[in-house]
């Protein structure tokens, strides 16, 4: 197996490959560390005074939508779950509602005791956790089919930069706090600042093979594995490759 990487000490290089309309860029010292999400796990949720109980993570601030069609994706999933699957539905429908329109015209989740209306808390019967990923296990599904979208993309971001005919390059690589805008430097970045998250067994482009197929496609990503498949630590960099390993 290729060896683990550390993307928060390792100098950054990129993967890239083409397609007719696309250069990816990937990511390898991320996508070949041993990072994974470690909600429930020790993640102290992403506030400056992080907490202790583990179970509140990144849904602290509830959840954003990408567009109205993730927004009305959601809220029809929404209708679907059980008491025994949701702490707060009653509260959702005394609301009229998780998701509400904040003054700035920014679709959200609600919130309820500082936190995303879809998370169960410790207290709760059916465990900790959000909803829409507890019941989309109980139905045999993909919890990304199932999550607002930034929910189930974090941490790993695209960046896509278009030129003036319409060919586009696309950096596939991990959220940072610049990311975020000026709030990312208010906030504890759990995520992929932590050693404690680089304990995975396998690598990122493996354990997270459903999110990077939803986001580049089976194709692409086919061809990302043949390619870090082939990687050794010893690989030289080869400065502007076209579908290999450049800085």
């Amino acid at each position: 197996m290729t060896p683990a990487r550390d993307p928060r000490v390792e100098p950054r290089r990129w993967l890239s490959i083409d397609d007719d309309s696309t250069t990816w860029l990937f990511d390898i010292a991320f996508l070949l560390s041993s990072y994974h999400c470690i909600y429930g796990q020790g993640c102290r949720s992403i506030e400056v005074e992080p907490g202790t109980s583990g179970s509140t993570g990144c849904c602290t601030h509830g959840a954003h939508f990408i567009d109205s069609k993730d927004r009305r994706r959601v809220a029809e999933l929404a209708t679907q779950l059980d008491d025994d699957e949701w702490q707060h539905r009653e509260q959702a429908e005394q609301r009229r509602g998780p998701i509400k329109k904040k003054k700035d015209g920014e679709w959200v989740t609600r919130k309820v005791d500082g936190a995303c209306i879809f998370l169960n808390r410790d207290d709760f019967a059916g465990g900790p956790g959000c909803a829409l990923h507890v019941a989309a296990l109980n139905r045999g599904e993909r919890p990304l089919d199932w999550k607002p979208t930034v929910c189930w993309q974090v941490p790993i971001r695209l960046d896509v930069h278009t030129d003036d005919y319409g060919y586009e390059t696309v950096m596939v690589r991990a959220w940072e706090r610049r990311d975020w805008g000026p709030g990312g430097r208010d906030f504890h970045w759990w995520c992929t600042e932590a050693a404690e998250a680089y304990t995975a067994p396998a690598p990122v482009y493996e354990t997270s093979r459903d999110e990077l197929v939803e986001l580049v496609g089976t194709e692409i990503y086919d061809r990302l594995v043949l390619e870090l498949g082939g990687l050794r630590a010893e690989t030289p960099v080869t400065i502007g490759a076209r579908n290999g390993v450049f800085s």
